[in-house]
């Protein structure tokens, strides 16, 4: 390819069916694309990027682990990285976890889901309960691009069209206070959204059901939801009792994003299983993990089979030294305190969006915060989905050199608009300033556009 048509797109398939601008280089929290123009990275890419962009650190560990082995196979070779990474997180694990389990290390958030589902079935298989096989997950939830995660996932956008391929699984109503799905609220409800699970257990059979899954804060499905204070409490304690297993998706809530190392943390809650990814590599390369106690890997071990999943690319020494060397970013800047400094920031800053007449919910948890459109602020009202507001926000904001991550289906999955803003952990005040300024901006503009009221 020349240097005249290294943009040409003519030969590369994205999803939108249009052209992008052409990324060039990153630095810190901004983007810099092949004209020159720069953009503030406002959502981490999708909730990804957590020490910045351009650390020289975490580059060096790659380029120094690649120069030594950059890939062995895993059926017959550990690597030293994957063993420090492996001792790393279970320093960090959340609440009983912590130095009590073991790590499987996989490329995606969907595999890392996608094997904690596999982890379950096959310890309820060694603990000769071969009838619990159910994964109970959540509408509104979205647990990664795979057709068997799909089955658990209740974003009805991304399902819709495989709909006849997908495995049936059981979903319970979003915990989503501001359009609560029993027309409720705290603390009158008692948690109903949570206690739906135990009731939708009884109805498919205890005996039938190996795990329920859920985010701590629902990311694209909803655009940046916390359960509310005591729900995963309640959660626990059903699964206690149902003889189920808890899985935690921590995709993007992991490793600092809600000012805790996870987000389950913030309801002082042990999963039993947990899948992460994102920001664990703060994207500098692909990984993935699943965490789960020692107790589950024991039983599986001790059935005497080896664990049913992986790909070829598990475990790559490449990927597992640049995430090492991002954890101990992470450590050395002390970027998780940071990260929930800046988040009270940013919500509150957010907070002053409510005066204008579309913005109708701002939510968040540390540096991962929503904001949800509506046609009427009383009545919570949602937009048609062909005028595609927070796609159309999204382009103004990019107009004026603002990345943010546009979201629809909050309502039953068919309607209803947001932006998750989820900045690198290394953002200031400042730059939060004019994230929020160029916001407000670009939302007076599509305002003033006549949206039909």
């Amino acid at each position: 390819m020349t240097g005249s048509d290294r943009t040409d797109q003519s030969h590369l398939v994205h999803r939108a069916w249009r052209e992008f601008p052409v990324i060039d280089r990153a630095e810190g929290v901004y983007l810099f694309d092949t004209q020159g123009r720069r953009y503030l990275d406002g959502a981490a890419g999708s909730v990804v990027v957590s020490i910045g962009h351009g650390i020289k650190s975490v580059l060096d560990a790659m380029h120094a682990q690649g120069k030594r082995v950059s890939f062995a196979p895993t059926h017959a070779f550990t690597n030293e990285p994957s063993l420090r990474l492996a001792h790393m997180i279970s320093e960090r694990a959340p609440g009983l976890m912590r130095g009590r389990c073991r790590t499987w290390l996989s490329c995606t958030g969907t595999d890392a889901v996608d094997d904690a589902a596999r982890l379950a079935r096959q310890y309820f298989l060694a603990t000769g309960k071969p009838s619990k096989y159910l994964i109970i997950g959540r509408w509104q939830s979205f647990h990664g691009n795979q057709l068997g995660v799909a089955g658990f996932s209740g974003y009805t956008y991304r399902r819709k069209a495989y709909q006849p391929m997908i495995a049936h699984c059981p979903h319970i109503p979003p915990a989503y206070c501001y359009r609560c799905p029993f027309e409720l609220s705290l603390p009158a409800c008692r948690l109903k959204c949570a206690r739906a699970l135990e009731t939708e257990i009884r109805q498919v059979g205890a005996e039938n059901v190996a795990a329920f899954i859920a985010e701590p804060v629902v990311g694209s499905a909803l655009g940046s939801v916390p359960a509310p204070a005591g729900y995963f409490e309640v959660i626990r304690e059903i699964c206690d009792r149902q003889d189920v297993l808890l899985i935690s998706d921590e995709v993007m809530t992991g490793f600092g994003r809600t000012g805790r190392w996870f987000g389950i943390e913030h309801w002082n809650v042990t999963p039993d299983i947990l899948a992460t990814a994102k920001g664990m590599t703060s994207g500098y390369t692909p990984l993935a993990a699943t965490i789960a106690r020692d107790e589950i890997w024991d039983a599986v071990q001790n059935s005497g089979r080896p664990f049913m999943a992986g790909h070829t690319m598990n475990q790559n020494p490449v990927s597992c030294a640049g995430t090492v060397a991002t954890i101990e970013y992470i450590d050395a800047h002390h970027l998780v305190d940071r990260a929930a400094a800046m988040g009270d920031y940013l919500l509150r800053r957010l907070e002053e969006l409510l005066r204008l007449p579309i913005v109708g919910d701002v939510r968040g948890k540390g540096l991962m915060c929503g904001i949800e459109f509506v046609r009427n602020q009383q009545t919570k009202e949602p937009f048609p989905p062909d005028l595609r507001v927070s796609y159309r926000v999204q382009a103004e904001t990019m107009k004026r050199g603002l990345v943010l991550y546009p979201c629809t289906g909050c309502v039953d999955g068919a309607a209803g608009d947001m932006l998750q803003i989820a900045p690198p952990f290394i953002i200031t005040s400042e730059q939060i300033d004019e994230l929020v300024g160029i916001l407000q901006e670009a939302i007076e503009v599509v305002q003033a556009e006549g949206l039909p009221a």
